[in-house]
């Protein structure tokens, strides 16, 4: 039996009201992940959750529980989510904030973002990193905007970040959420493709990479969350385990569209 709340039993699941904030606060974490071993990480990650100030959204790294997996067989937990969406759940409650990170479900790489009363929205990565041999997987063929807090979040994982017209802001979104195991030898086309979303769509972005290594590959972090004019509100220069924290203002960011009105403009074929 998994154990979902290290000291606690499964947190009851209310329904709050609603709230909506002008400024959102969103903390990145950037996680060393053990290989293949979901205990020890959602152990680690929850004692990081510990120490971290109030907060509207947590965000953790791509298949943060396990390692990123190219087989489902290596990696997957049940259709469901298991107990790592369930230790979701669990923090979320527990901090009163959204929880999201990418998950391997069955044949599917599923990020999920989870809400403080237990319900949860999800993404299925829609393009799959062939190239790294992510064959096992089914791409998922939806895009996935969530609302929380008065700010809408576009859930994205990893390889999606090289596809702009995927990202492409409809005026439906004012956050894109990037969570990723990126590695090294790329990490030059991470960090200029995670402003170049931020420029074009007029939007904030957070980019949660992971650090340390896998049989396969190493990673160098470069976590940051930023500004839709294409600089670093706050950023993990290291590839050490790190936590940032920025806030965003939703009335600013409405402001700045309505002033210069890019959106409006773009091409819809």
């Amino acid at each position: 039996m998994h154990q979902i709340c290290a000291g606690s039993p499964l947190c009851p699941y209310g329904k709050p009201l609603p709230v909506h904030f002008e400024v959102m606060r969103v903390t990145a974490l950037q996680r060393d992940i053990v290989w293949a071993s979901p205990q020890e990480n959602l152990r680690r990650a929850e004692a990081a959750m510990a120490a971290l100030p109030p907060t509207d959204l947590i965000c953790l790294p791509e298949m943060f529980a396990t390692g990123f997996g190219a087989a489902p067989e290596d990696v997957a937990m049940d259709a469901d989510g298991g107990f790592v969406l369930e230790w979701m759940r669990c923090m979320a409650r527990q901090h009163d904030c959204a929880v999201a990170g990418s998950v391997a479900v069955e044949r599917r790489n599923r990020l999920y973002f989870v809400m403080p009363d237990g319900s949860e929205r999800h993404y299925d990565k829609h393009h799959l990193f062939l190239y790294g041999g992510e064959r096992g997987f089914e791409a998922g063929q939806e895009r996935v905007v969530v609302e929380w807090r008065g700010a809408r979040f576009l859930l994205m994982v990893c390889y999606d970040l090289r596809f702009p017209l995927w990202n492409r802001c409809r005026e439906d979104y004012d956050v894109a959420l990037y969570v990723a195991s990126w590695p090294t030898a790329r990490i030059s086309q991470w960090a200029t493709l995670l402003r170049a979303r931020a420029i074009e769509n007029q939007c904030y972005v957070v980019g949660v990479n992971r650090v340390g290594s896998d049989p396969v590959c190493d990673y160098p972090g470069q976590t940051a969350i930023i500004h839709p004019f294409g600089h670093d509100i706050a950023a993990c220069p290291t590839a050490d385990e790190a936590v940032i924290s920025a806030e965003l203002d939703m009335e600013a960011l409405r402001h700045f569209r309505d002033k210069f009105p890019v959106l409006r403009e773009r091409d819809v074929k």
